[in-house]
């Protein structure tokens, strides 16, 4: 596998490195790790705290795991200096303004942005389905009180002291990005794949009775309609992201270099 380069090494991007580490015969090579500070200097793993410094080692492919400032700080850098990236962050991209720039660096240097399906089920039928015409779009996104804490629905209820489902959200996927940034990468992703940004209908929910991310997708389209329904497990370091999250980034990155590719 050609060199990867990280920005952010939190729990997502430990999990990513983790998990290609397990499924490669040999350890990943890594140009290096963007963080904001060294703290614990490593002689096995490449940190940098500066873009050019990563850029400069020549990675592939840059993934994004630092949340939506990241892409909006490096991702056009990233495009331009030659790599990929693949952005975990796409709630970013309800940025009209970041996606033409993001669009744009990357017809120019060659280079691409890669989506991966991330926590949500049903992207291929999606995409495929969109060639034939979309009628209508619709996610659903039902997670315990606790990954809603910190957002701005924290200033409008006691989440702690919810007891049954409460619609926190219901609008467009370009709104639901915008204000709850750290919970509606599914929905931006869905967007992209689908009918873009506005046309993408979303409502989010505090749900005390779940235990899990639920991500619920009700398509309606010329070539048929269908629903999927996903309850993901949170992951360990973050409520907000489900532990699929990680295993989708493997699965693309893995995909760069298989011969045969589902």
């Amino acid at each position: 596998m050609d060199s990867i380069g990280l920005i952010g090494f939190g729990g997502i991007g430990r999990a990513v490195l983790n998990t290609l580490t397990d499924e490669l015969t040999a350890e990943p090579v890594l140009s290096g790790i963007l963080v904001r500070a060294i703290t614990q200097p490593s002689a096995k793993l490449p940190f940098v705290t500066d873009i050019t410094d990563l850029l400069g080692r020549h990675p592939r492919v840059v993934v994004e795991c630092a949340g939506h400032e990241a892409v909006h700080m490096y991702g056009e850098k990233v495009l331009c200096g030659g790599a990929d990236l693949l952005i975990i962050s796409t709630g970013a991209l309800a940025d009209s303004g970041l996606l033409a720039s993001l669009r744009t660096a990357a017809r120019r240097a060659g280079s691409r942005v890669i989506i991966p399906a991330g926590a949500v089920g049903g992207m291929d039928a999606l995409c495929a389905a969109r060639l034939a015409g979309l009628n209508s779009v619709k996610y659903r996104a039902r997670k315990p009180p606790r990954a809603w804490m910190g957002s701005s629905v924290s200033d409008k209820m006691d989440l702690s002291q919810l007891k049954e489902p409460r619609v926190i959200y219901r609008g467009t996927a370009r709104e639901a990005a915008l204000a709850y940034p750290k919970n509606s990468n599914v929905a931006a992703t869905i967007a992209l794949a689908g009918l873009g940004f506005d046309a993408t209908e979303v409502e989010l929910i505090a749900d005390p009775t779940v235990s899990g991310n639920i991500h619920e997708l009700d398509v309606k389209a010329e070539s048929g309609d269908f629903s999927v329904s996903l309850a993901g497990k949170p992951s360990a370091s973050n409520p907000r992201t489900s532990m699929l999250t990680a295993y989708s980034v493997v699965r693309t990155l893995l995909n760069l270099d298989e011969a045969v590719v589902v």
